[in-house]
């Protein structure tokens, strides 16, 4: 077994929690960025495509995700950054027998916004579950499950899985799901009923190109601060929705491809975002062999490519879906499928590698002590 490092976080530090195809790791620095501390690997040989941090009623609690192709997937949770983690006896998320359904793969993990012991996790085959006891018991969301449609979804390249969760910020019982390839899906009434909600979004490879539900969703962010302002990244599709994502509008304007996977939005300006643009379906990495992060400041009303401190020669790379993060403090950080994990603390205009050499990097994100 490799030898685990920890690290030591003080009140004011960022993290990045970094998920892999073979572990996790956590990563700290002080409000400069400049140097970056490593702990782990967390989990070694497991897949870990979900990690969050809890700083709810004054946790320093991590949560992870990992899933080992012997022993399946149990969530686990550690309020000293990784020195030690909670072992369950058995499956902590698993679905009912009456489904005849097995847990493949945690996505997410999303601390509610509104209520201290409410959490939620996106799950592979696609489900939602929640816990109402900070993460000790969870049960199946069966108003989605249940959903009259879900016969028809079918899954994409990486499954059927629900990756992304968007609680509103002021509506506490509005909630917003992504799932590859059902598309998104919104509850008005805390989870107990769901509706499609994917208006205007195109769907390539489907007959009719603009379904009720269908699309190949990749990647949705919703600003804290204006929540009627959402942005999508879809398998051939950039978007804008200025109405809560009731209806979508096309935005890729100036960038090399609208084919893509990762997104961020900085929490505190609705018209701030960040996008690595891929070549196409067929060949999955950065345009020109060229790694550039675009950056919006106007809602995607100009695309500027920031790659200064990024490798633009035979840089063929991929950044996945849940594998880019942003923080209040300008920070913009992604993490590569051949492992490499670069951070900017100016919204992009300026990057260093934080580490090259980890495992295929599946999740990344970022948090403050």
């Amino acid at each position: 077994m490799p030898e685990i490092t920890y690290v030591t976080p003080r009140k004011g530090d960022v993290l990045l929690l970094v998920g892999t195809m073979k572990g996790a790791f956590l990563f700290r620095s002080n409000k400069s960025r400049k140097k970056w501390e490593m702990g782990g690997p967390y989990f070694p040989g497991s897949a870990v495509y979900a990690m969050a941090y809890d700083d709810r009623k004054g946790r320093q609690r991590l949560w992870a995700g990992p899933t080992s192709m012997h022993w399946g997937n149990v969530l686990r949770s550690s309020d000293d950054f990784g020195k030690t983690w909670s072992v369950p006896q058995e499956a902590n998320i698993k679905f009912p027998q009456r489904t005849e359904t097995a847990l493949k793969n945690v996505w997410q993990i999303l601390p509610s916004r509104h209520d201290d012991d409410t959490m939620y996790c996106g799950v592979e085959p696609a489900a939602l579950f929640k816990s109402t006891d900070g993460g000790e018991t969870w049960e199946l969301v069966d108003g989605l499950w249940d959903h009259p449609q879900r016969p028809q979804w079918q899954p994409g390249g990486g499954g059927l899985c629900l990756h992304t969760i968007l609680q509103d910020p002021k509506d506490k019982r509005r909630m917003r799901v992504a799932i590859s390839t059902a598309g998104m899906y919104v509850s008005e009434d805390n989870g107990a009923t769901w509706r499609p909600s994917n208006k205007g979004v195109r769907a390539e490879f489907l007959p009719d190109k603009y379904p009720e539900f269908g699309q190949c969703v990749h990647k949705v962010v919703q600003s804290r601060k204006k929540p009627q302002r959402m942005y999508l990244q879809n398998h051939w599709g950039l978007y804008r929705s200025d109405d809560r994502g009731e209806s979508w509008k096309d935005i890729a304007n100036g960038v090399p491809s609208d084919f893509g996977f990762a997104m961020a939005i900085h929490p505190d300006d609705a018209d701030k975002v960040w996008i690595v643009p891929i070549e196409s379906d067929g060949f999955r990495a950065t345009p020109e062999g060229k790694l550039r992060v675009y950056r919006t400041k106007n809602g995607g009303k100009r695309w500027e490519p920031m790659s200064k401190g990024l490798p633009q020669e035979n840089a063929y790379e991929c950044v996945l879906r849940d594998a880019m993060a942003a923080d209040a403090l300008d920070g913009v950080y992604f993490g590569t499928r051949s492992g490499k994990v670069f951070a900017s603390s100016n919204e992009g205009r300026k990057w260093m590698t934080v580490i090259d050499g980890l495992p295929p990097v599946v999740s990344v994100k970022a948090a403050r002590v």
